[in-house]
């Protein structure tokens, strides 16, 4: 290949990569505003946010995290 084309195989890469970034902070920036949207509806973002990582994982995932947590805390006298 000449450099010339991987120049611009390279500048592709690039400016796909920046594209897919002002996206991601465009998304981000929605999420942030969904949050607050609840928040001003009286309801407790961080709650929010902890259902929906709960969501996202299997329920054995949830029951095996929950496990071990009650462990940890029994561990440390909670």
């Amino acid at each position: 290949m000449s450099d010339n084309l991987n120049k611009d195989q390279l500048m592709q890469f690039i400016e796909r990569i920046e594209r897919l970034e002002e996206d991601k902070k465009a998304i981000s920036d929605d999420i942030k505003d969904i949050y607050a949207e609840a928040k001003s509806s009286g309801y407790e973002s961080k709650i929010i946010r902890k259902i929906v990582s709960l969501r996202r994982k299997t329920k054995e995932q949830r029951q095996e995290e929950e496990t071990l947590l009650d462990l940890y805390m029994t561990s440390i006298g909670m």
